[in-house]
């Protein structure tokens, strides 16, 4: 019996294993960005701004057009009132159902309703603005998070393929040492060096689980969640050195960027506040109509003494029509008008402040990214030049150390030396990769499609 439950435990355990194996998730770069920007709260909120500026920009729209009412009532009057035939008071009861419909339209209110529906027009595309710039700051943020990752496993496979070397080499020292060639002090040397790749492999295997941690907390996935990001691949050969301009840089940027096209509608938002703060000072002038009609279940024909019937009353009799032109022109409201107008004034001025502080920035942070751009581009070429050279450093004291020209700290060191500049190169192709990134997004023209098809080749 111990022996069949101990097999049934172990048939679970791997079933479970296998279970979970196949639940480990591949997600492509493409993938990655669509499921950010799915599930990002920010750019969520971002939308409901969208939403509420276009609810505000109909209800501007629907001001410009006649409001109209309609009203029914009824009216039970108990005790003394006055008899239109005798001509006296007497005490009876009178039943009265009145009716009325009644529109009125604003001609004129010193352009304030149409500043309005202009400020509601520029609020919205605003809106729009901003949500495209937070798009593209989760675009980029995503992609950076990806490239973190792919350069994680990069590393990884370099120091496995170091640790893999060593080990061998190890193997090369035990023999030499087993047959007297090498001093015993090698093969110590060398075990040194396995337990320090080791080491290594185990260090960057936690920093490629520690981004890819980071890259999933960004797409918001389950954190107990296995998870295979997809690498696209990166040929050296394409990676091409732009030779781009500062200045040409900055217009472009001034152009496309979205934060600055939003900060500029926020100060022609700004202008028709204060415009609409002075049309107060202005007459306005409306126009209204009414048709109003009533029964009275006492009222009669005078030639006839007889209740005059519903339709006659209703329809016909009792039927008044009015048509009216109303100014108002404001004089004194305990100094509102004014300051509103101050309030006004005071954030169109701010707005403008900060939308110059917005293109000092613009201005700042091109001129970094294009300076860094330039670095990481000379890093480029100067680590190509590095591998170059280490690796044929490596493989000539390889070939001294096998003939017996070299120490094995001579080649430890020349290892050393091949790994890193092999790690300085990875660490520069993706600098430069994400270098790249940077600059279209602060340039404003990081698109979803751009930037697939920019990494993902």
């Amino acid at each position: 019996m111990k022996t069949l439950s101990a097999i049934v435990t172990i048939l679970l355990i791997l079933t479970f294993s296998s279970a979970e194996a196949q639940e480990v998730r591949s997600i492509t770069l493409e993938e990655a960005i669509e499921i950010a920007v799915e599930n990002n709260i920010e750019l969520k909120l971002s939308k409901s701004n969208i939403e509420r500026s276009e609810s505000d920009y109909r209800s501007q729209r629907a001001d410009f057009l006649p409001n109209l009412n309609a009203s029914v009532g009824g009216t039970r009057t108990i005790g003394r009132q006055f008899e239109q035939v005798s001509g006296q008071f007497d005490d009876f009861t009178t039943n009265t159902l009145s009716g009325n419909i009644s529109t009125s339209v604003v001609l004129f209110d010193g352009m304030r309703n149409i500043n309005e529906l202009r400020s509601a027009r520029v609020g919205k595309e605003s809106a729009e603005q901003r949500f495209e710039r937070t798009k593209e700051g989760i675009i980029f943020d995503a992609a950076a998070r990806f490239l973190d990752v792919l350069l994680s496993v990069e590393l990884l496979e370099i120091e496995q393929e170091n640790l893999e070397a060593s080990r061998k080499q190890l193997e090369q020292v035990e023999a030499q040492v087993d047959v007297g060639m090498r001093p015993v002090v090698d093969k110590y040397s060398q075990e040194s060096v396995v337990a320090s790749n080791e080491l290594s492999v185990i260090q960057t295997e936690n920093a490629l689980n520690l981004n890819k941690l980071r890259l999933a907390r960004l797409l918001q996935l389950d954190p107990l969640g296995e998870y295979d990001f997809v690498a696209p691949g990166i040929q050296e050969e394409e990676l091409v050195v732009e030779d781009y301009d500062l200045s040409e840089l900055i217009s472009v940027a001034l152009e496309n960027r979205r934060d600055f096209r939003a900060s500029e509608l926020d100060v022609q938002q700004a202008r028709y506040a204060l415009s609409i703060s002075r049309g107060a000072r202005i007459p306005e002038l409306s126009l209204s109509g009414s048709v109003s009609t009533a029964y009275r279940d006492q009222q009669r024909d005078p030639a006839t003494d007889d209740i005059l019937p519903f339709s006659d009353q209703f329809f016909d009799g009792n039927i008044n029509r009015s048509l009216s032109f109303d100014v108002s022109i404001p004089i004194f409201n305990r100094r509102q008008t004014s300051n509103q107008i101050q309030q006004s004034q005071i954030d169109f001025r701010d707005a403008e402040l900060q939308l110059e502080d917005l293109r000092q920035e613009v201005f700042l942070e091109l001129q970094q990214a294009y300076n860094d751009y330039i670095g990481y581009a000379k890093e480029l070429e100067a680590t190509e030049s590095a591998l170059i050279a280490a690796e044929k450093a490596y493989e000539t004291e390889q070939e001294r150390y096998n003939v017996g020209n070299a120490t094995l700290i001579e080649l430890t060191n020349a290892n050393n030396e091949f790994i890193q500049a092999s790690s300085n190169r990875i660490q520069a192709m993706y600098q430069f990769i994400f270098q790249e990134k940077v600059l279209d997004y602060f340039l404003g023209r990081l698109t979803m499609d751009v930037e697939i098809d920019a990494l993902a080749e």
